[in-house]
């Protein structure tokens, strides 16, 4: 049979209320009374009531984050950092993948499962700035990503459009004129691509460099497939160029995978620049030149902010706008031509 609280009290040799104590990590318990309750805990494979608790409490300890896609490194990669956030925390957190599917994403907010969780972490990329009203739940929401803003709900993003034009800037900076964007999306203005797109441009106009629609690369989907789809296009068009944005890594990766198979020579030929830097990034080769967007600061303050949120109830306040720190990871693939 299970253990029971009153099982550990007996074998520490403590009151059950000291018991819980420990285990809800009440301060005021002596360090020796800790350790012989910890130790019982540990003797007896003792596991907490999580469902009486919850009655008790209200709450259940643990979070849900919703992300389009976890096949994709950067959601992969966000969401090992919030699940080490919420540990740090003592609170799990269950995943649901939306597919980056508006109706799977709107069913997600009002789903039931939610309710064995005490709040959500959610970045949807098939709603839109339509769907802002959806945004108001009963339960507390954190919003990542770029698809809604000046919703109802605090935001937690990065800074789309300033780091992809300090990208674009470190390329014109090293003599690159006719810089290709691979990952555009058509006809879009709200949504990473489009943000990544502006800041591209800004930083042409800022220079003085014409924009030229025949070395942008449309796709859907950011996968490494679809960057080598995209850079074959523009060589099989004949363009020329002579540097790529790739508008995430894993673009830039198969966009560089196809401008060696081509026989470019990377950077010496075609610089190659991405967004996310994703762990893979360092251990290219040529290894890859990319925006750091702050990931890790984004998943650690959406944890934060969640859980302030869980605690502060209905006086929590107005939502808030939380935008990340990025630099500029800068490695093989953007060597100068002169180094």
């Amino acid at each position: 049979m299970a253990s029971t609280l009153h099982d550990v009290a007996k074998l520490a040799g403590v009151s059950i209320k000291t018991v819980s104590n420990v285990i809800n990590d009440y301060p005021h318990i002596r360090p020796a009374t800790r350790a012989r309750v910890e130790a019982a805990v540990a003797e007896l494979g003792y596991t907490p009531n999580l469902t009486a608790r919850s009655l008790r409490s209200g709450r259940t300890g643990a979070i849900a984050l919703a992300v389009p896609d976890l096949g994709l490194s950067y959601f992969a990669e966000l969401a090992a950092s919030v699940i080490e956030a919420a540990e740090e925390a003592g609170v799990v957190v269950l995943v649901e993948q939306t597919g980056g599917d508006r109706d799977r994403e709107i069913e997600l907010l009002r789903s039931p499962r939610l309710k064995m969780t005490d709040g959500l972490i959610f970045s949807p990329l098939g709603m839109g700035q339509d769907d802002v009203a959806r945004l108001e739940v009963p339960y507390p929401l954190v919003v990542l990503g770029e698809r809604i803003f000046d919703g109802p709900a605090d935001h937690v993003t990065m800074q789309n459009v300033e780091a992809a034009r300090a990208a674009t800037e470190l390329l014109l900076e090293s003599g690159r004129r006719r810089i290709a964007v691979i990952g555009a999306h058509e006809g879009e203005v709200i949504g990473s691509a489009g943000l990544r797109l502006r800041g591209y441009r800004e930083a042409l106009d800022a220079a003085g460099v014409p924009f030229d629609e025949s070395i942008i690369g449309y796709t859907t989907l950011w996968h490494r497939s679809n960057g080598a789809r995209c850079l074959h296009e523009l060589l099989d068009r004949g363009v020329e160029f002579d540097a790529v944005f790739g508008l995430n890594d894993t673009l830039a990766l198969g966009a560089m995978r196809a401008l060696q198979e081509s026989g470019r020579r990377v950077p010496e030929d075609v610089a190659v620049v991405g967004f996310d830097d994703l762990d893979e990034a360092r251990y290219t080769i040529p290894s890859l030149t990319t925006v750091d967007p702050g990931r890790v600061w984004i998943a650690r303050t959406a944890v934060r902010t969640l859980l302030q949120r869980i605690e502060a109830a209905d006086a929590a306040g107005p939502p808030r706008l939380l935008l990340a720190d990025f630099r500029i990871a800068e490695r093989e693939s953007t060597r100068p031509r002169s180094a």
